[in-house]
């Protein structure tokens, strides 16, 4: 296998060089941020051991300079365990961010934390290390039948990070109170109220470079192949896990340290590359220096820009900086070669028959999931099957959050149709795409300026919102060469970036964001009738519409020139494909939040059930989904009663899972 990044030449400058500039504006910063503690004529006091009772002079030698030490170990260790992944994977965009163990370790943590303290004697690196290699193992198992191609690892890695993701929130939703600090911890805070942190970081560090430096020879021979390795008398497995495990323990000791500091681990290593760091060991020598120096750097102006305790976490920053990064890394990766995709075979009667059995049997499931989330509650007398009266009265309160979630589900469902058959991939959804954190981000900006604005503005915004991410996910995509899995890559990178920006707003402090985080959640809670019958209203819309493009659709499926020859419009049509997406998607995500993998899901299941044709399985689809979402809704109001669960974090548990089986049963 070769490796996936394409030559650029790369830079003249040598990588001592960049490594001292970022070093010389990481250590300005950080004189800017000492000052603030100790005036410059007393900075010869902070190296004596004398003791002294100046609270500032105290800070300053067990808070700040600590934190300094923290930064550049962390940065180090992960530039290593960045170069190390990088190079036995062959994978220039591999990196403990980006391959889900970083995310692995701090479920992982969580998880111990809360029911199994006592692990916790033997040490947290332990505990991270053992989450880290559980979710590297289940993105190897998903892309190893592709030779552990660069663009399928990546995604198995994300996918992961956002399942993982989606377990901590619902723990943290009902441990909050026992994970204040895990969630502190969790955002990547480099605060520290010692050395102790810092000594500890410091002999992980020495220990893992020492192994790495020992192993150094065996992983540059990977570079010449697994039979050349062979050839030589060095197992390339082996030596491929034992470098798996070096990085993945490097890593969990960061996170169990300081919390999940996002793609600084990726970033190290590029600049170095491009630096002029040719060789695997001119990487390991630069690489650390450079990713130290960032962290040290984007620490430095966390501190100088934020409020003393009321600090942006230093994670979510660089997660915001190191997503676009990967977008404009992307240019440098080989596709892999396209797969043929059958087409669907002309229907018989009989399966025509039995597809109208099965959509009428589809609208007799949502009726009756609906009859059953209104009338068949648990209540604080145990489970209850309400009488008319008592379902009566009740419906006020429950009917905008069933119309709602059947609404936002059908919704979801059509608009996952309508991309996957634009993209011509079946891991296509309009949330891996990005286009429901388009909708998330243009709610929250219209929240912020406008606190009262009507349900149909809303919807509105998340519409304009949605379409402009999804404009943005397919120019990106598209600007070099079209491939499907690029698409989704280009859109988790687009959903890391919009995520991040709603982190930021989400740690302003506002008291607004209460009601955004549920929401965020994928919660039905506050739903009004309003809210839901508009959202009703336009899917019966958007249903309707349905049969006048679906012939158009079909043909499009067959590829441009082909569609141009029989006389179709192809932009036009296009354009109305996309933007009923982003409208239907947009409406979703201001009814319910920006629930995931319904759209991915909804579909498969219409394609199950024999809908092939493109109409037939939007409406399919718009059925499933509104099963999926009500049903949903139902269990996370009544399966941990009193306490609910949003149904976006119900779903969220289904999605990863399927979505990672879907990669794996793709690369069989």
């Amino acid at each position: 296998m070769t490796t996936s990044l394409r030559r650029t030449g790369g830079l003249s400058l040598h990588p001592s060089w960049t490594a001292g500039v970022l070093g010389l504006l990481a250590a300005g910063i950080g004189a800017v941020c000492l000052s603030r503690y100790v005036p410059f004529a007393q900075w010869a006091n902070l190296l004596g051991g004398a003791h002294t009772d100046d609270l500032r002079l105290l800070m300053a030698q067990y808070v700040y300079l600590p934190r300094c030490v923290v930064s550049l170990l962390a940065g180090a260790m992960l530039g290593v365990a960045g170069v190390v992944l990088q190079q036995v994977l062959r994978n220039p965009l591999a990196d403990p961010t980006t391959l889900g163990v970083s995310a692995g370790a701090s479920l992982s943590l969580a998880v111990v934390s809360l029911w199994f303290p006592s692990l916790l004697v033997y040490g947290r690196e332990a505990v991270a290390l053992a989450g880290g290699m559980i979710a590297l193992g289940i993105v190897m198992a998903v892309s190893w039948r592709r030779a552990f191609s660069p663009v399928g690892v990546i995604l198995g890695g994300l996918l992961v990070t956002l399942t993982a993701g989606a377990a901590t929130s619902v723990l943290m939703l009902f441990f909050g109170e026992s994970l204040v600090s895990v969630f502190v911890w969790q955002t990547g805070s480099l605060y520290q109220s010692g050395w102790s942190v810092a000594t500890h970081l410091a002999l992980e560090a020495v220990a893992g470079l020492v192994v790495v430096a020992l192993m150094a020879r065996p992983m540059a021979v990977l570079e010449l192949g697994d039979e050349s390795a062979r050839s030589v008398g060095m197992p390339p497995g082996g030596i491929r896990a034992a470098a798996l495990v070096v990085a993945a323990a490097l890593a969990g000791a960061v996170v169990s340290a300081v919390g999940v500091i996002g793609f600084v681990g990726l970033v190290g290593p590029w600049v170095a590359r491009f630096s002029g760091a040719r060789t695997l060991a001119q990487r390991l020598v630069w690489a650390p220096a450079i990713s130290a120096c960032l962290l040290w750097l984007a620490d430095g102006c966390v501190q100088a820009l934020g409020q003393p305790g009321a600090e942006v976490p230093t994670g979510s920053v660089t997660a915001l900086v190191g997503a676009p990064l990967l977008l404009w890394m992307m240019r440098y990766l080989r596709d892999p070669p396209p797969v043929s995709s059958s087409r669907d075979l002309p229907a018989s009667a009989a399966d025509r028959r039995q597809r109208a059995e099965w959509g009428v049997g589809g609208v007799l499931v949502l009726l009756a999931c609906v009859v059953v989330a209104a009338a068949f509650n648990r209540e604080l007398a145990g489970w209850n099957w309400g009488a008319w009266d008592h379902v009566a009265a009740m419906l006020p309160l429950r009917a905008p959050r069933i119309g709602g979630a059947a609404a936002a589900g059908g919704l979801l469902g059509i608009a996952g149709v309508l991309m996957q058959r634009m993209t011509g991939n079946a891991m296509a959804s309009p949330e891996v795409l990005g286009v429901s954190s388009g909708a998330s981000l243009a709610m929250i900006v219209l929240m912020f300026a406008l606190p009262g604005a009507a349900s149909g503005m809303q919807m509105l915004a998340g519409a304009l919102g949605a379409l402009i991410a999804t404009a943005s996910v397919f120019a990106m995509a598209m600007r070099r060469t079209y491939s499907a899995e690029r698409l989704i890559l280009t859109g988790i990178a687009i959903t890391t970036v919009l995520s991040s920006l709603v982190a930021l707003l989400m740690a302003s402090g506002d008291p607004r964001m209460s009601f955004l985080s549920a929401w965020m959640s994928g919660s039905t809670y506050r739903v009004q009738m309003h809210a839901a019958a508009l959202a009703v209203g336009l899917l019966i819309a958007a249903a309707a519409l349905l049969p006048l493009i679906a012939r158009p659709f079909e043909i499009l499926a067959l590829g441009e020139p082909a569609a141009r020859s029989v006389g179709v419009a192809v932009r036009r049509y296009r354009l109305v494909m996309l933007g009923l997406c982003a409208l239907t998607t947009g409406a979703a995500t201001v009814i319910v939040g920006p629930v995931s993998f319904v759209g991915l899901m909804a579909p498969h299941l219409a394609r199950l059930l024999g809908f092939r044709h493109a109409a037939m399985q939007a409406l399919m689809a718009a059925c499933a989904g509104s099963v999926l979402l009500v049903v949903a809704d139902w269990l996370g109001r009544n399966a941990l009663f009193p306490n609910q669960v949003p149904a976006g974090l119900l779903v969220m548990f289904v999605g990863g899972p399927y979505f990672l089986l879907l990669m794996w049963k793709q690369n069989r």
